[in-house]
């Protein structure tokens, strides 16, 4: 069996770590299975080499970043090679480059356009683990690009994918998916099996497990999944894997909250042919994901324009909006507010899902600002002091303790 491994930067935060790693990495030798291992940073690297590129410079080069922010994996691939070597495990490490991850060119958000796994599979014909540093490709023009925040999950998939692998393992510091953060509330419970769809909106809607752009991949791909610790590797994981492989489908599976949004609020728009096409436009060109979004016209012909972003994308966000001043009577931004979603593949057949969300959250005089829903999720925008409150009484309702 062929497994790929993905060990996130807390599971490598020091030496230690990496040993514990290249522990872990043994006995899925010992038992008979391939493996490719795919490590990100150590924790805390990447935000220190941020921090290095801001003492120069407010706005650095994109593509001069992801040459400094992919040097993090590799030394991470680089110890784990050397720890595996050393006990007798044949071992060798490859960058992005190396490993043939070819991307496009939009640095430090590149998405991955294909693989080449020659040298990968040329590596553990010759009975060695492979050890692929995270986060990283190469451009057609022959530059490093980064795929993010979250890119090593993304690498992981994606190379399972490739080389059709048996399973992909995401080891992090939890056993396993949640029915919601258990930091939140203590009597949340681990899952055996959830969907793609209900993690693919988790995970986009705040559950910071897995990083949404891998569970994406992972059902186009149709690579299994399994989330598991690091720290606890004989704990069963939670399986990731097709709707039809699960029997019994809970009305719904998860809560999840997400703080780190920002509503614009742009207030008087000109009620004109093509202006929400033209805002959205500008945004997408810079990049930023647009989530909720709510219009309402009045009727003096203008329009009020609600919609939320990710925190991350404020600075951007505000030099896009300048464009559209002589467009609007007001534009403002609240981030004093939070979404909390409720997901499950069986509000397809339920009815009064949506009422009994409300009702709840109104019992406890929570007010909703934005409310967004799909055929498995309804979000609800409301104010951030409430968020915990608001988890706590959707996972009690919908019995997700029983």
């Amino acid at each position: 069996m062929l497994k790929v491994l993905k060990f996130g930067g807390t599971s490598v935060g020091n030496l230690e770590r990496i040993q514990n790693v290249a522990n872990i990495i043994k006995k899925i030798r010992d038992e008979g299975h391939d493996v490719i291992a795919v490590v990100s940073a150590m924790s805390g690297e990447t935000n220190k080499l941020i921090e290095y590129a801001e003492y120069f410079s407010d706005t650095p080069n994109r593509s001069e970043m992801d040459m400094l922010l992919s040097s993090g994996e590799r030394v991470t691939s680089a110890l784990l090679s050397i720890a595996l070597n050393e006990q007798g495990y044949k071992a060798t490490s490859m960058s992005g480059r190396e490993a043939g991850i070819t991307t496009d060119s939009y640095h430090t958000k590149a998405r991955i356009e294909y693989i080449d796994t020659k040298a990968m599979k040329t590596a553990i014909k010759e009975g060695k683990t492979v050890i692929v540093a995270g986060f990283q490709g190469v451009s057609e023009e022959g530059r490093v690009t980064t795929l993010g925040r979250g890119g090593s999950d993304l690498t992981a998939v994606a190379i399972a994918g490739a080389i059709d692998a048996d399973v992909c393992e995401i080891y992090t510091d939890v056993d396993g998916i949640y029915t919601t953060d258990p930091r939140i509330e203590p009597k949340a419970k681990k899952l055996d099996k959830i969907s793609y769809d209900e993690m693919l909106e988790l995970a986009s809607l705040g559950a910071k497990v897995l990083q949404n752009r891998s569970v994406e991949m992972a059902k186009k791909l149709n690579v299994n999944l399994v989330s598991r610790s690091s720290f606890t590797p004989e704990v069963e994981g939670t399986l990731i894997t097709k709707e039809e492989n699960i029997m019994e489908k809970p009305v719904v599976s998860g809560i999840a909250l997400d703080r780190n949004q920002i509503r614009v609020g742009m207030y008087g728009v000109s009620d004109r042919p093509g202006i929400a096409a033209s805002i959205f436009t500008s945004l997408a060109d810079e990049n930023i994901n647009v989530d909720m979004i709510v219009q309402t016209v009045g009727v003096d012909g203008k329009a009020d324009l609600d919609f939320t972003i990710p925190t991350t994308d404020f600075e951007s966000c505000k030099k896009v909006m300048e464009k559209f001043k002589d467009d609007t009577r007001n534009i403002d931004y609240n981030d004093s507010i939070c979404k909390v979603s409720i997901v499950g593949v069986g509000m397809k057949s339920h009815t009064g899902v949506a009422s009994k969300a409300f009702s709840t959250l109104a019992q406890e005089n929570i007010n909703l600002r934005i409310i967004s829903t799909s055929e498995i999720k309804i979000s609800m925008v409301i104010e951030e002091k409430y968020a915990e409150l608001a988890v706590r009484a959707l996972h009690e309702v919908y019995n997700l303790d029983k």
